[in-house]
Parts: C-alpha cells; sequence; structure tokens
C-alpha cells in the first residue's frame, strides 16, 4: 500500500538554449487538469511569439491519469522527455511546460530530445520538492462518558482532530496517516459503545 507520494512544493524555472532556440521550463505542482489548463493559458499570453508550449504532466498516484504534448515538434520530442524528467524525479500532481523560442535553425530529433529534456530537468531542480502523507478520515459517534478512553487513543503525531461536537450523542471527526490507520482503527473499535465510520475529507 501506498501511504505518501513526491510532489512540488514551490515551481522551478530552467532555462537552455542552444543554436539561437530558447527553451523557458516551467515546473508546476498541481492537482487536476484545470489547474493544468490554466497555468498552459498563462504561459501562452506570457510568450505570444513562442513557436511551441510543450508539456507534460502526471496527476494520479497509480500512474494511470497523464499526458505527454509536443505541441506541433515532431512526434515524441519534446513532451515524452518531459514526462520522463517528472518520472526521473519521482514526482506525481506535477506540471511541466517548456516554452520554446525558434533560434532560425533546426536541431534535429536528437537536438530536441535533449533541448526539452535538459530544460525540464533544470526546472525541476530548482523547484523543491514534498512528501504529502496519504490520510484516511473518520468520524466516531460515542457517549460522552468514553470521551477519554477516546482521547487516549487520539493522542498520535499523525492524528489529527478536524471537528468535535457534544451534546446526548457526541461526535468527533480526524483524520489519520494510512501508515498507522489500521492500528489506530484496530484501538479505537475495542472501545465499547462507540460506533466509527470512514468519511470525505469535506465533510
Amino acid at each position: 500500500m501506498q501511504y505518501d507520494y513526491k510532489t512540488l512544493k514551490n515551481s522551478g524555472y530552467g532555462d537552455y538554449r542552444e543554436k539561437g532556440s530558447k527553451f523557458l521550463a516551467y515546473a508546476y505542482a498541481v492537482a487536476s487538469e484545470d489547474e493544468v489548463k490554466q497555468h498552459l493559458e498563462n504561459l501562452k499570453k506570457e510568450h505570444p511569439k513562442s513557436r511551441h508550449v510543450c508539456y507534460a504532466y502526471r496527476l494520479d498516484l497509480a500512474g494511470n491519469d497523464f499526458r505527454a504534448n509536443d505541441d506541433g515538434e515532431p512526434s515524441g520530442t519534446a513532451g515524452k522527455p518531459i514526462l520522463g524528467q517528472i518520472d526521473s524525479f519521482e514526482l506525481t500532481k506535477t506540471l511541466v511546460a517548456v516554452v520554446r523560442y525558434f533560434g532560425g535553425k533546426k536541431l534535429g530529433a536528437s537536438g530536441l530530445i535533449y533541448a526539452y529534456k535538459t530544460s525540464a530537468a533544470m526546472a525541476l531542480e530548482n523547484a523543491e520538492a514534498k512528501v504529502v502523507k496519504l490520510k484516511a478520515y473518520h468520524q466516531i459517534t460515542y457517549k460522552y462518558e468514553r470521551l477519554n478512553d477516546i482521547m487516549r487513543h487520539l493522542k498520535h503525531d499523525e492524528i489529527k482532530i478536524i471537528n468535535q461536537h457534544y451534546g446526548d450523542t457526541c461526535t468527533l471527526d480526524f483524520s489519520v496517516s494510512l501508515a498507522v490507520n489500521d492500528m489506530i482503527l484496530d484501538k479505537l473499535t475495542k472501545i465499547y459503545d462507540i460506533s466509527l465510520k470512514a468519511i470525505d475529507a469535506n465533510e
């Protein structure tokens, strides 16, 4: 089971030049295709005279939600090497876009691959990465006299209490790192007269 993933903490920039052509690479943390589109639109507005805006992204943890786009460059010479650098840095939820200004001399397929790979790597090297822990979210329903027992088991660095409600029937919402989720649930389910259910993060 996967307990965490690596993405970017901040954006990065790389500038590679070859035979008059400029390859300006931008790396971003993204969570959705809408965010990808917004970054690409902003770059195209910022660089209206550029020849190409090639890009690649990987969004999901399973590795199935990704795209590599050559934006008019010969097939496989831009998007694929950019995606290769995202994977080399073991990143997800990440977009790298490379803006190319043509310098008048053709680089050939191998030259393009090297330029897009190198500029993408520069942008990622200049961005700071971070590890994000995956979490599960739960709600406990209980009688007030069970509060001390529950709180004793929830005193853990990997647990965050999100919301509490006291009344005839009390509820408590919390998040817990997947790495310790099973252990915590095992302890909680042994407490008499409580109910426990999974909830969505936005509940």
